[in-house]
């Protein structure tokens, strides 16, 4: 069965596109050749930022084009890149206390309750929330909430206050995963076993063998149980 067509409007020029695809496969289907603003193509990596606006109604809508599916009288504008504030700190020198974000991001005390960050987050992230977290500086509960964020910019471009959240985000995670987070032991032994040369022969016999050896090994392979 073929595929409806809906009607969209990439950079005010009307297309005519099947309705199953994204913004993004539409965007190509319509003849744009992507080069930037693309990269994963699977929600992970936030490069293809987009706003966009549905004919008839007002509210300005974001998302990710690789995770957007088209709709009839759709208006895009792609959002290539948002310029982030971001810090210049060393995470040695760095301590996890309050008052390293009130040195580095002092903007997130001037966050008005709005919301509009959350809104317009494509992975649903409680931005607002995150953002309270770092103001208290728990940085622990900031970063389980940021977790999944793809550093795409769309809330920090929704953002009255100038926030750059991704950026707050990030700090708060290394910060976390340096300081409060337990050390991994065994990954901890694995590095210093490395370091010490442990796994030089096995390297080498593995860069040793051919192709089909090597596919015959991964087929062999043990696989935990889940």
């Amino acid at each position: 069965m073929e595929n409806s067509t809906v009607s969209v409007y990439f950079f005010g020029k009307k297309y005519d596109v099947p309705s199953n695809l994204t913004i993004m496969t539409g965007l190509e289907y319509a003849g744009y050749q992507l080069v930037r603003g693309c990269g994963c193509r699977n929600g992970f990596c936030g490069a293809c930022a987009t706003i966009y606006r549905i004919r008839g109604q007002q509210e300005l809508k974001m998302g990710l084009a690789c995770q957007t599916k088209v709709e009839d009288g759709m208006y895009v504008a792609t959002l290539p890149f948002f310029p982030l504030v971001k810090q210049i700190y060393d995470i040695e020198k760095v301590k996890p206390e309050q008052a390293i974000m009130m040195q580095l991001y002092p903007e997130i005390y001037s966050c008005i309750g709005c919301n509009a960050c959350t809104r317009a987050c494509p992975q649903n992230l409680h931005v607002m929330q995150y953002i309270a977290d770092a103001q208290r500086g728990d940085f622990r509960k900031c970063a389980e909430e940021s977790f999944d964020c793809v550093m795409c910019g769309i809330c920090s471009s929704r953002c009255p206050a100038g926030i750059s959240h991704p950026q707050v985000a990030m700090l708060a995670r290394r910060l976390n995963g340096k300081y409060l987070t337990p050390d991994a032991q065994h990954l901890i032994k694995r590095v210093a076993e490395i370091n010490n040369g442990d796994f030089e022969k096995a390297m080498q016999d593995i860069m040793n063998k051919s192709d089909a050896e090597i596919r015959s090994l991964y087929d062999q392979r043990d696989i935990e149980a889940e």
